[in-house]
């Protein structure tokens, strides 16, 4: 820059606008290099904006959730993306109806060592299992349980995705599964949820992917490994309806197997007075009776029903709406009148209602079985 500056104006003493002009072209140099070698950066790395904005959001939920002094990674700022604040969480053992049994032997097993670890310490055998699974067919509470045990044991709740843990770059992926357990460490009590677990730790074979097999391999590794000692207080836990596919080294690691199975008649019944818990019911409705007749439903498939019921009683009140206003338009009747008949409120939900909308899931649950049927080839 100042090789180009002729050697008589070195020299001779400079005026106050050489200084502030010859100033400003070395900040516009300074400038330019610094977003030329910024721009450099990020073509190297395209990830760079997103990582330094995963770091800001990770700042933002470790504050939210009140942990401070504790010194994180780049890796492990990717990973706490996905913290949650059990205290924050809705879902208690009260929205979980139907699994009584299922919710006792977590609170013994699962949840007391983790809520009184001063009556277990330095004892090896009484500590939280290193691994929870919870299996079963779709659509019975299994995540629903999982984030109640989260908020029950008030530890800090890592919600892992899969997608979180693949990147393009060789070797970023075993670096992010580090960063897992390590997090886990630094913020213990911790429990690492990952639900469709299938997914992500499905039994291993040759034909792999390299990159899919380090990263289960380091994953198992760890989560058996010298981070995760006899006293530390770190639980994955698993949910998924596929059991069968889940490598026989994840299955050893959960020694803790739930079986949340479809609910049985007592249980649909219990699971539909939760539902209609807050609703408008008519005194006619008997809940027994559609129990009874949900043999084979789900939890999800009894909300389903439950909600079909509720719009029926909102299709009538439209339909209602719509013929007052053909009358008072045929009528002539003054606007006064119609805004008094507007303010009805919608009548109860029936028994009539939940039978059609029990209806309804019959008969899509048996398209559904047509159309898996006819996918099944015949030899």
């Amino acid at each position: 820059m100042l090789s180009n500056v002729p050697r008589d104006v070195l020299l001779r003493p400079l005026s106050r606008n050489e200084v502030v002009g010859m100033l400003v072209r070395l900040t516009i140099f300074g400038a330019a290099t610094y977003y030329s070698i910024r721009w450099v950066v990020e073509a190297l790395d395209p990830t760079e904006r997103q990582k330094s904005e995963a770091k800001k959001r990770a700042e933002r939920i470790l504050k939210r959730i009140g942990v401070d002094g504790v010194s994180l990674n780049e890796y492990e700022m990717n990973i706490a993306i996905h913290l949650v604040n059990p205290r924050s969480m809705k879902v208690t053992w009260r929205d979980v109806a139907g699994l009584d049994d299922i919710i006792s032997e977590l609170q013994e097993s699962v949840i007391l060592p983790f809520q009184k670890r001063h009556l277990f310490h330095g004892s090896k055998l009484l500590q939280p299992p290193r691994g929870v699974l919870l299996y079963g067919p779709p659509g019975c509470g299994k995540t629903l349980i999982a984030k109640a045990t989260a908020r029950a044991s008030g530890c800090h709740f890592i919600n892992l995705q899969p997608s979180t843990l693949t990147d393009k770059w060789y070797g970023e992926s075993q670096k992010l599964t580090a960063a897992v357990f390590s997090l886990a460490v630094k913020l213990q009590p911790c429990i690492i949820f990952i639900d469709e677990i299938d997914s992500f730790l499905r039994s291993r074979s040759s034909l792999d992917h390299e990159a899919t097999a380090m990263m289960k391999a380091q994953f198992m590794s760890l989560w058996d490994g010298l981070e995760t000692g006899q006293n530390t207080q770190v639980m994955v836990m698993g949910a998924t309806n596929r059991p069968q596919d889940l490598d026989a080294a994840i299955l050893r690691r959960m020694p803790a197997t739930f079986y949340v199975g479809l609910p049985k008649a007592s249980q649909r019944e219990d699971i539909l007075h939760l539902i209609l818990s807050e609703e408008n019911l008519s005194d006619g409705v008997n809940l027994r009776e559609i129990s009874e007749q949900t043999d084979g439903f789900s939890g999800s498939d009894l909300r389903e029903v439950c909600r079909d019921a509720a719009l029926y009683r909102v299709r009538d009140y439209v339909r209602k709406q719509q013929m007052k206003q053909i009358t008072h338009t045929l009528q002539l009747q003054p606007a006064d009148q119609q805004e008094q008949d507007e303010g009805v409120c919608m009548r109860p939900i029936t028994q009539l209602d939940l039978l059609f909308g029990l209806d309804k899931m019959k008969e899509s649950k048996q398209a559904t079985a047509t159309e898996n049927l006819r996918e099944v080839p015949l030899d």
